[in-house]
This record gives C-alpha cells, sequence and structure tokens, in this order.
C-alpha cells in the first residue's frame, strides 16, 4: 500500500523512524516533508498534502501524519473531503473491553479511518511502530451501518 507521511518539527524525528518500518512492512512511502528539522515550521504545510492526497484516493491509500499532540494535525486533515484522521497520542492501547477493541483497532472496523495522526510527544517509537501496524492491517468491517455513518459525515461536504 502507498503511505502519505508528514510531520512538522514536533513530530519530525519520529516520522523519520517510521519511514523505514513502513518499508519494512511491504509499503510503499511518499514524505511530504518536512525534510528537515525547522522548530519555527508550521504543521500546515505539511499535513494538507498528505490530506489532499488522501482525500483523491481515499480507499487506494493511507496517510500517517505526526506532530506534538496529533490533534492540530487531524483537525487540519479532517477539513478534506473523504478523510477520516484518527489521533493516537499512546497511554497504551486504550482498551474498551479487550485487546481487540483498542481505540486504534476500532478507528479502522467502524469508522475506516484512512489518516492516523500520531502525537510525537506522547509516544515511544514503539509504541507507534505498534500501532502503525495494528491500523494498517486492521480492515474496515463491512456492515452496513458503519458505511451508512461515514456516508452520512460525507454529507456534510455536499
Amino acid at each position: 500500500m502507498k503511505i502519505f507521511i508528514g510531520s512538522d518539527h514536533a513530530g519530525f524525528g519520529l516520522k523519520e523512524k517510521l519511514k523505514p518500518f513502513l518499508v519494512s512492512l511491504g509499503h510503499t512511502v511518499e514524505d511530504k516533508g518536512a525534510n528537515e528539522y525547522n522548530e519555527g515550521d508550521d504543521y500546515p504545510n505539511f499535513i494538507i498534502p498528505v490530506a489532499r492526497e488522501v482525500s483523491l484516493h481515499p480507499n487506494d491509500v493511507r496517510g500517517i501524519i505526526l506532530g506534538g499532540s496529533g490533534q492540530g494535525e487531524a483537525m487540519a486533515a479532517n477539513k478534506f473531503r473523504n478523510v477520516r484522521a484518527a489521533v493516537y497520542y499512546g497511554q497504551g492501547e486504550y482498551v474498551v473491553k479487550d485487546e481487540s477493541e483498542s481505540i486504534i483497532r476500532l478507528s479502522r472496523l467502524h469508522n475506516n479511518s484512512n489518516i492516523l495522526s500520531i502525537g510525537a510527544r506522547f509516544v515511544t517509537e514503539e509504541d507507534a511502530e505498534k500501532a502503525v501496524k495494528v491500523w494498517l492491517e486492521t480492515e474496515f468491517l463491512t456492515d452496513p451501518k458503519y458505511q451508512r455513518r461515514i456516508d452520512k459525515m460525507e454529507r456534510i461536504h455536499e
């Protein structure tokens, strides 16, 4: 799968570590920046290009965006049609009932998230890799109720 990735200064180091990890899983990675650490950069400069690509190909590609908390990054990404960005900022797997219903897994199963926004200041490299792997391996459920809900969200853009 093709993965677009982007980050500001706060997530730059983790982004650079995730790229070879994604390749090791068999994915193609296109980095939308930042291409160097710059403490004064602004996350929209790097998140918008990732979100634009996912918006154009919502079922064929995925995006991973990183920032300090992942919150602003997800907000920017979710402005785009067909984008469903979910935030992950560590604290384990956010277990709901058991490991099979973690927040990361549920963001894919029920909401077909196509961008994962990672709060780099709150996760270890190991946690981020685990979350990314689970997120990439989890398929959207085919139950019509989940697609109906996504369709309702998409009508907001009409």
